[in-house]
């Protein structure tokens, strides 16, 4: 049988959480020292002393840790919620979290490789919601999930945490009792957004509804957001978005395009990324060598070496330029400085700096 080799990518310092809701936001972000992850709040105080191998970030008021070869969750405080006892998971979503048990490892430590998994799906006290049977699976999204069977997990290995891609077998969807409300039989299957799903058989491409039906056939698409897509129209080799009945709503004509977020969407054109609102119009003419999505209310773009924060006017927030730097949550953005990273918050002050 072909083997599929796909590498499990480690969760660290690159991660943040979601607040909650109280008077003062229990925001956790992740930073090493001496080797090992803790976290930090928003003012740079360490609030989960550094003791674990990896980390991921928080979500519903869970996050993923890892000691050893084994992987479970703690809460805001740090304490173990789930001991450390699963071969791989992911993040909580809708009370529910993917793990996988019974894997083996092939080959040499580096990515890791592992064969056999069986996929299953624990509550947030550990106990399991549906038993692991699956060769793989995904989060549930929208009440549902999509697992598959016959491939990536048996005799293939895997990536774990990856979008959906043809690894063999057969994608269907589960409900959070297990049972199939799509049976298996694509070779992709997306998670679905705003109720549509962008799934690939033997036979057709495109997007389905969660009976299955196919309602727009198209050979390359991206996930629904903020009510379009974007998709690749092979004939002219350019981008443009369509929306939930197939419709071009902006035509293709940009070089690249990414989804909307926060009500602007990053293209490139002749070789600079701008942002386009949802009626094709630039707000910020393409001027940028690499662009990214707005979150919180600014964006990164680069010019030349560096990276920086401008707002939806194009405007720098600050004048500090970073040579890689990712996207803010919580009020806050991760920067590399120097050798180490550090986090920023919105006025451009940095709050911690590591060197580890």
């Amino acid at each position: 049988m072909k083997k599929i080799i796909l590498s499990l990518l480690p969760l660290c310092i690159f991660f943040t959480i979601s607040c909650s809701n109280s008077d003062k936001p229990l925001n956790r972000f992740s930073v090493i020292q001496n080797g090992k992850y803790g976290y930090i709040d928003n003012e740079g105080t360490i609030v989960i002393a550094p003791q674990f191998d990896q980390v991921s970030d928080f979500k519903e008021g869970l996050a993923l840790v890892k000691n050893g070869d084994k992987w479970g969750y703690i809460d805001k405080t740090g304490k173990y919620v789930i001991n450390p006892q699963f071969d791989v998971a992911q993040d909580f979503s809708e009370d529910l979290a993917v793990i996988a048990i019974g894997c083996k490892m092939v080959g040499q430590p580096g990515p890791a490789m592992k064969i056999g998994c069986k996929w299953g799906y624990i509550d947030r006290t550990g106990k399991y919601a549906i038993n692991p049977q699956f060769d793989y699976a995904q989060e549930f999204s929208e009440g549902l999930a999509s697992v598959n069977i016959g491939g990536i997990g048996g005799e293939d290995t895997y990536i774990a945490l990856v979008g959906f891609g043809q690894f063999g077998g057969r994608w269907g969807y589960i409900d959070k009792t297990g049972k199939y409300m799509i049976n298996p039989q694509f070779d992709q299957a997306s998670d679905f957004r705003e109720g549509l799903a962008v799934a690939k058989s033997d036979s057709k491409s495109g997007y389905i509804d969660k009976t299955g039906k196919y309602v727009i056939t198209l050979e390359h698409a991206g996930v629904f957001k903020d009510g379009l897509a974007v998709v690749f129209q092979v004939t002219t080799e350019t981008f443009g978005y369509i929306d939930k009945t197939g419709k071009y709503i902006i035509n293709p004509q940009f070089d690249r395009a990414r989804a909307f977020s926060e009500g602007l969407a990053v293209v490139r054109i002749g070789g600079k990324w701008g942002y386009i609102d949802k009626t094709g119009k630039y707000v910020i003419n393409p001027q940028f060598d690499d662009a990214l999505d707005f979150s919180e209310g600014l964006a990164l773009v680069k010019i030349g070496s560096g990276w920086g924060y401008i707002n939806k006017t194009g405007k720098y927030a600050f004048t500090s330029r970073f040579e890689s730097a990712q996207g803010f949550k919580e009020g806050l953005a991760l920067v590399k400085i120097g050798s180490g990273w550090g986090y920023l918050d919105k006025t451009g002050k940095l709050i911690w700096i590591s060197r580890n």
